[in-house]
């Protein structure tokens, strides 16, 4: 049984933990927040540059972009966007289940060292691993991007995916696939639903016509200049719903931490005083039985 000089280094140790743990929920929660505005800047430019990518489909000379290009059956490459560290949950749990029962036999590029750590268990085959600083440069996106296009450029690789988690609220966030390359006709003027973080917009982007456009020098030369673009910015959405992922998850994490030391502390002061009181009483009971013994 417990001293009650056990229980209070342990209440003391408990302290420390809440100290920390409510130090983690607040740092995480101003970058939460920070993520989150970072994300919803680039809302209606995302909105914007889908409808004038289906215009300049339509009004394209050439069938297609090289990026546009579907290339049958082939060898998939998953970029596979997790975190740097830990303390944030089931996060990157739930998000490498989802990629390895999807795609087990794929190459992956990481962003995050999580990610190249469990690649590495799991001895996939990894063709590099990106480390990207936070809050997110758009610098550092562009050369994973780069890397990626000039990956399905060659032909090494028939389909590019984006495995990321896909911020809903605070308290939510989901395992997403999304495929990046090639870019989908049909679905280039369809807002993702990572565009915007989870939230409905407050403008239609029906308001921007859908045509009337006109293009110098021509459609298909802009083509050629904004698809590549248009690959850098979605997946640099998809590292900011990631990040903005991780700080939230982190946050409600720490913030179960420190509730669950809060009333940890209180069941070891309500032990403590028990035992306490029950020293107490048999001092009391001790001190009666001698004065009864002596008269």
């Amino acid at each position: 049984m417990a001293t009650t000089r056990d229980i209070r280094r342990r209440i003391k140790s408990v302290k420390s933990t809440a100290q920390i743990t409510k130090a983690m929920q607040l740092v995480a929660a101003s970058k939460m927040k920070k993520a989150q505005d970072q994300a919803l800047s680039g809302r209606h430019y995302a909105e914007l540059m889908n409808k004038v990518l289906v215009n300049l489909q339509e009004q394209a000379d050439d069938d297609s972009h090289a990026l546009l290009e579907e290339r049958g059956e082939g060898k998939e490459l998953v970029i596979l966007v997790s975190t740097d560290k830990g303390l944030c949950g089931g996060l990157n749990t739930n998000l490498l289940k989802a990629v390895f029962k999807e795609h087990p036999n794929a190459s992956y590029v990481t962003v995050g060292s999580k990610g190249r750590q469990a690649v590495a268990r799991m001895k996939g085959d990894l063709l590099a691993d990106f480390h990207v600083t936070d809050p997110v440069d758009f610098g550092q996106v562009k050369t994973v991007s780069h890397f990626v296009r000039e990956k399905f450029l060659e032909g090494d690789f028939a389909k590019v995916t984006v495995a990321f988690t896909n911020f809903v609220n605070t308290l939510s966030q989901v395992p997403c696939v999304e495929t990046l390359l090639p870019v989908s006709p049909v679905t280039l003027g369809k807002p993702k639903d990572y565009e915007g973080v989870g939230i409905e917009s407050e403008a239609d982007a029906g308001d921007v016509p859908d045509t009337g456009y006109e293009f110098e020098p021509n459609a298909s030369a802009v083509l050629d200049s904004i698809v590549p673009q248009y690959v850098d910015y979605q997946i640099y959405q998809m590292v900011l719903e990631s990040r903005a992922s991780e700080h939230s998850a982190r946050m409600v994490a720490m913030k179960s931490a420190t509730d669950n030391a809060e009333q940890l502390i209180k069941d070891l002061s309500l032990e403590y005083n028990k035992l306490r009181q029950a020293a107490i009483t048999n001092e009391l009971l001790e001190i009666t039985t001698a004065s009864l013994a002596l008269e």
